[in-house]
C-alpha cells in the first residue's frame, strides 16, 4: 500500500521494497534490516509515490499502522542502541497550537528494549488510554523530565521559542543524563547529540511517551484552569481553537491566560476585546 505525499514530507514517506521478497513498508532514517523481517536478508531500495496530499494522517489511521505498534516503534531506537548509546531521551511538547494556556514538554528515557503495547501519538489516543499509558510509562522509565513555559513568556519571545525552551526545560530535569535526543521535529537548544523526526511521535516509542506525558500533565493543568476561569470550557478544548472556545471568547472576553498574540491573528473582527 501506497500513500501520497506532501512537499516536504518526502523523508517520510518512503517506502522500502524487500528486493527480494518485495515486501513494502514505511521508510524510516535508520533502517538496518527489512522492518517486517522477511525470511531473506537482501538490502532495501527506496520509492517515493509521486502524488501530492496528506501522507501522514492517512497513515496513521491505516491499518498498517496499527500493526506497527510495539516492537515496530523502537525502529529509531535500536539503529542508536547498535551505535552505542544507552541513554535516549524522546521529546516532545503539547499545547503549541492553543489560544490559552502554558506550553508543557515531557522528555522520557525508557529502558532498553522495553516494549510498551498500544502506544502511539498521543493525539490518537483516546482519554483513557493515554491516561492508562501514562501511569504506565511513568512506572518503567528510567527517568522523565517535564518543561513548562507560561503564557507571558510565550507572549514575550513567541510560541515556537517558547516550545524549544520548555524542551530544553524538561531534558534539563532528567535524573540520568541523556546521551542522545530523538525529538518531535524540532530541536533543543542543549549540547546533546539529536535527531528532529517528522510525525516522531507515530514513529518512536521514546517520543510517543514524551507525548504522552506531556499531553495528559497539560490536560490535568487545563482542568484545573477550568474551575479558575469557567465559562470558556477549557476542559473540553484543552484551548485549542474551537467553535466553543472562540464563541466564549467573543462573549466572554478573554481571560488573563489567553494568548493575546494568537487571538489578534484568529479573532480580529474583535480586536476591541483587548489590547495588542
Amino acid at each position: 500500500m501506497r500513500w501520497s505525499v506532501r512537499k516536504g514530507d518526502v523523508e517520510y514517506c518512503r517506502y522500502q521494497v524487500c528486493a527480494d521478497c518485495g515486501h513494502e513498508t514505511r521508510r524510516r532514517k535508520i533502517i538496518l534490516s527489512c522492518p517486517r523481517q522477511c525470511c531473506c536478508e537482501q538490502p532495501l531500495e527506496s520509492t517515493v509515490t509521486p502524488q501530492a496530499g496528506s501522507c501522514y494522517n492517512k497513515w496513521t489511521s491505516s491499518p498498517e499502522r496499527a500493526k506497527i505498534g510495539g516492537s515496530g516503534m523502537l525502529d529509531y531506537e535500536r539503529g542508536l542502541w547498535e551505535q552505542g548509546y544507552t541513554s535516549i531521551a524522546g521529546v516532545d511538547e503539547v499545547g503549541r497550537g492553543c489560544l490559552f494556556g502554558d506550553v508543557v514538554a515531557a522528555a522520557v528515557i525508557l529502558p532498553k528494549g522495553l516494549i510498551i503495547e498500544d502506544i502511539n501519538d498521543s493525539k490518537k489516543l483516546s482519554e483513557k488510554k493515554r491516561e492508562q499509558l501514562f501511569e504506565e510509562i511513568t512506572a518503567q522509565a528510567l527517568c522523565i523530565g517535564v518543561g513548562i513555559v507560561d503564557v507571558p513568556t510565550i507572549e514575550r519571545i513567541n510560541i515556537k521559542q517558547a516550545s524549544r525552551l520548555a524542551m530544553k526545560q524538561a531534558v534539563d530535569q532528567l535524573s540520568v543524563p541523556p546521551d542522545y535526543l530523538l525529538v518531535d521535529a524540532e530541536k533543543v537548544d542543549v549540547p546533546i547529540r539529536q535527531l528532529a523526526v517528522i510525525h516522531g511521535d507515530a514513529l518512536s516509542q521514546s517520543i510517543a511517551a514524551a507525548s504522552i506525558i506531556a499531553k495528559v500533565t497539560r490536560d490535568r493543568m487545563c482542568r484545573q484552569w477550568d474551575d479558575e476561569y469557567p465559562g470558556y470550557g477549557i476542559a473540553l478544548h484543552k484551548g485549542y481553537a474551537t467553535k466553543l472556545h472562540r464563541e466564549r471568547i467573543v462573549e466572554l472576553g478573554p481571560s488573563p491566560l489567553h494568548r493575546k498574540t494568537f487571538l489578534g491573528k484568529i479573532l480580529y473582527e474583535q480586536q476591541d476585546l483587548f489590547e495588542l
